[in-house]
């Protein structure tokens, strides 16, 4: 088993949870590479497969054997290896023994330093099969799992219990032992379809010894493709297109190894039931996807997807049917249920719902939402009175029978159920998009009055729960602060809301922890714009300098921090970036070194030289022109109109003795440096870029 081959590694479970199935699958393949690298075993491309059933990695092109390699030791010096007759002393015996060879076979090696003994030897590769159950084993380890499990009266612990393990390099069955069963080349197909045991004769044969015999797609992705395109095809066959999220396209595929579309009816007396509703029903419930017509209105039809091609597809379907009928049936009690209450009489019962030990209930939440979302309000010109009574609103939905059943309907609920109460279009909007977005990706607050009470709710979470001192730390973020961090900057900037973001933290923290320290106020600020750095990496491709540049200046509103981003990049671009750029980080240098005293103004007779008169000018003339670029944030104008004292500052640095002898000479050059950096520094730092022109 020298030679290169494909490697295959297959974990046989009972059925593993699905909406953890995928990142499983991709961390094992993950781990297992790594692990090989870090044993020097070469090989072409790792893939990844799983099913319900099975985790399982194709290693194609592996190496049979470790990379050997040379391996050099160092010996005592040769003036103390060696006598004065030129006889080897016991250091250069000793080092030969330790080499396992003789003193002829040493070799020396030389530098300035002086000479020594050396030997090098190869060290020849560890052959894979006894590396690879160990690579495996730490890579099994190391999966993303919870909570593991044993079974039996076994001490092994993983997330599911273990029936079959298969390792094969080529067609040879690597020898070892896998979360307590041996390896071997022995797989099982569909639990239902093919329950016996499959043999695989070699890594390349997986895949179709699978699909062929064994009614297994074990392909993730294939699967997943499958699925979607079947879906599609039954939902034309109902007269629409199917609704379905991607995570609900991933959790179908993870439920099921030989997935088979089916069409279901319900009563169309159910399409009087909010849209979201009856999604939540089929998909929440029963993972089925709903059918929309042309119209984008909901048709009394759905698909699903079954585990295995019946012979009886009738029965099939009216088993689905039969059973979504009495899920409709709850949702519509809920509803009708709900809305015997109006939102504002749920408005009580929230005092005794606990949002967080340490910042009060979730009526207390709704309250300090209010008020923090009537100062956004008013910032960013949205209409109070519209703001402050949906964010009064918000929460009442909580405690509602049809969110109670449904979680991930909050706010949702809550904006139909205002509107049954006779409240505006614009505080129902407000109250249903108070989430938004919920995701990277999703979609943002249709107005601006929904984005305050949205800012609001999420500032109100960022603030409290740093204040309590469980800021999200590694990968533990229990209380999704990133995403929320995520989403004020997205609602921020791409809905150019000019709000004082700064002025917004404390006013949170003042409203729930009046002891909050301005530390805490800076974390949070820092939080957040830690996202805004992720963000316009992702968007803007920004990099880190450019970022950092900005950062210096501190914007107080995300819109402005943007604005001022995009300016810093353009400038970039300038041929005369690199110049300023240097000079700026030469100032910079310059004004700290120097001393010259607090307040010191710049006096025009003074200046002496004709480059020092024509960049006095320049300043003043450029002082006067960003004014209003600035007031109005036209950044990138403001630096392009910077970027035309180029050669008046080049030509100062060459002719004017900055440091002069006189010490008012010196100090007014000084003022006069300070003044021009202090123009750059009204967009940003721009000394903190490294700018080189090939």
């Amino acid at each position: 088993m020298s030679e290169v081959q494909d490697f295959l590694v297959e974990i046989g479970t009972e059925e593993l949870p699905p909406k953890a199935l995928r990142s499983l699958m991709l961390a094992f393949a993950d781990g297992l590479q790594s692990n090989l690298l870090e044993q020097r075993l070469s090989f072409s491309e790792v893939t990844a497969y799983a099913s319900p059933r099975r985790l399982a990695v194709i290693v194609t092109g592996l190496a049979g054997a470790q990379e050997a390699r040379e391996i050099t030791r160092k010996g005592p010096p040769v003036s103390v290896a060696f006598d004065a007759d030129g006889k080897p002393t016991a250091a250069a015996t000793a080092f030969a023994g330790k080499c396992g060879v003789s003193i002829g076979e040493i070799g020396r090696n030389s530098s300035d330093k002086g000479e020594w003994l050396s030997f090098v030897s190869v060290e020849r590769g560890v052959p894979s099969a006894e590396l690879l159950p160990a690579c495996v084993s730490a890579a099994l380890e190391a999966l993303p799992i919870p909570r593991r499990m044993r079974w039996g009266d076994s001490a092994v612990e993983f997330v599911r219990p273990v029936h079959w393990v298969v390792m094969l390099h080529g067609k040879q069955v690597v020898p070892g032992e896998l979360l307590g069963v041996a390896a071997g080349n022995r797989t099982r197909g569909h639990r239902f379809l093919a329950p016996g045991e499959l043999r695989i004769e070699q890594p390349g044969s997986y895949l179709e010894t699978l699909e062929k015999e064994g009614f297994v797609i074990a392909d993730f992705s294939a699967r997943r493709d499958k699925i979607e395109a079947d879906v599609a095809i039954a939902a034309a066959a109902c007269g629409g297109t199917a609704v379905g999220s991607d995570a609900l396209y991933e959790e179908v595929a993870a439920l099921n190894e030989w997935p088979v579309a089916l069409t279901g009816h319900f009563d169309a007396s159910f399409l009087a039931l909010p849209r979201e509703v009856i999604i939540a029903t089929l998909t929440s419930h029963q993972r089925y996807f709903a059918v929309a017509g042309a119209d984008d209105k909901l048709l009394p039809a759905f698909v699903t997807i079954a585990n295995l091609e019946s012979r009886q597809p009738e029965q099939v379907r009216r088993g689905n049917e039969r059973v979504i009928q009495p899920r409709l049936a709850d949702a519509t009690f809920f509803w009708e249920a709900d809305r015997r209450h109006s939102l504002a009489d749920w408005q009580a019962s929230l005092h005794k719902v606990v949002y967080q030990k340490g910042l009060g209930s979730l009526f207390d939440k709704g309250a300090r939402i209010a008020e923090l979302a009537s100062v956004v309000a008013l910032e960013v010109g949205a209409e109070v009175a519209t703001v402050t009574r949906a964010a009064n609103l918000a929460k009442c939905d909580l405690v509602s029978a049809m969110v109670g059943e449904f979680p991930e309907l909050q706010g949702v609920m809550g904006g139909y159920y205002a509107l049954a109460d006779g409240e505006t279009d614009a505080v129902s909007m407000a109250i249903g998009e108070q989430y938004l977005p919920r995701f990277s990706g999703d979609r943002l607050p249709g107005s601006k009055e929904s984005a305050c009470v949205s800012i609001a709710d999420k500032l109100d979470s960022l603030c409290g729960v740093f204040a309590l001192g469980k800021k999200p730390s590694g990968n533990r973020d229990p209380f999704g602060l990133r995403r929320s961090a995520l989403g004020l900057v997205r609602m921020m900037v791409e809905s150019e809301l000019s709000l004082n973001l700064k002025v917004a933290i404390s006013t949170s923290l003042a409203l729930q922890v009046p002891s909050a320290s301005k530390d805490t106020a800076a974390e949070v600020y820092a939080f957040i714009v830690e996202r805004m750095r992720a963000y316009c990496r992702d968007r803007y491709n920004t990099s880190a300098e450019v970022f950092d540049a900005v950062l210096d200046r501190q914007p107080e509103s995300l819109l402005d921090f943007e604005r001022r981003v995009q300016a810093v990049t353009a400038f970039v671009e300038l041929d005369s970036a690199a110049s300023l750029a240097g000079a700026n980080k030469r100032i910079g240098n310059i004004l700290r070194k120097a001393s010259y005293a607090e307040g010191a103004t710049l006096d025009p007779a003074l200046l002496t030289e004709d480059a020092e008169r024509t960049l006095h000018d320049a300043v003043c003339v450029a002082r006067e022109a960003l004014e209003p670029l600035l007031l109005e944030g036209r950044y990138t104008e403001a630096l392009g109109r910077l970027a035309e004292l180029r050669d008046i500052v080049d030509r100062f640095f060459d002719d004017v003795m900055v440091m002069a002898q006189d010490e008012a000479l010196r100090t007014n050059r000084l003022v006069l440096l300070a003044g021009l950096r202090a123009l750059f520094l009204k967009v940003a730092d721009i000394s903190r870029l490294s700018i080189s022109r090939d």
